[in-house]
This record gives structure tokens, sequence and C-alpha cells, in this order.
């Protein structure tokens, strides 16, 4: 079945799609950026790159994260970081129920051929 995927072009050189906006669940989910990253099979220097790539593009923190030591480090989302996520989720919601019959024609094509 076809699917819509989205991806939001917010200045020349950033953008938000799929990918970051699961790297800051994983985030959110598990507390840590190094479980995130493995959790999604990326390096932890790939997710600590996405997340400085997200910082600049909205001019503020979207995570926040304590260094380790004795009692180990941790990272959760910002309010912007929850913001950007429950906001692309709500435009990806609206965007596949704006799209469903059409993808579903598309599908109907396949399946005629």
């Amino acid at each position: 079945m076809p699917s819509l995927s989205l991806r939001i072009d917010l200045d020349p050189d950033g953008r938000i799609g799929p990918g970051k906006i699961e790297l800051l669940e994983q985030i959110a989910a598990f507390g840590s950026i190094s479980a995130a990253a493995r959790g999604m099979n990326m390096s932890y220097k790939r997710a600590w790159d996405l997340v400085e790539e997200m910082n600049r593009i909205f001019g503020k923190p979207v995570v926040s994260a304590q260094t380790g030591g004795r009692k180990g480090g941790g990272a959760q989302l910002t309010a912007v970081g929850l913001a950007v996520v429950s906001r692309f989720r709500a435009i990806e919601r609206a965007a596949n129920s704006v799209a469903a019959s059409h993808i579903s024609a598309l599908q109907a094509e396949i399946d005629a051929a």
C-alpha cells in the first residue's frame, strides 16, 4: 500500500522529517541520547549532530542533556522539543487524512495493472 512520508523544509538548510522526529521520541522514551541512537542503529555522534541541527533550526535547545557521572547522565525534551514532535505528528495526521482517498486510488491503479 502506498504511504505518505512528510518532510518539512524550515529554512534553506534545515528540515525535519520522520527520522529526526523519531529520534526525539526515542530520547523522550529512553531519557538518553545514546540509548535512542542505539535503538535506531545510529551512532551517538550522528544523533548528537541531528539534535544540534534541530537546536540551530529552532534557535533554542530541543533536548536538555545532563552529562554522565556517578549517577549517569540523561536527556529529556525541552518544551520546544515536545512542541516540535507534537506539531509534526499533528501535521502528519492531517496530511494522511486528506491524502487517504488519493492513496487508495493509487493502490487501485497498482492493483488493476
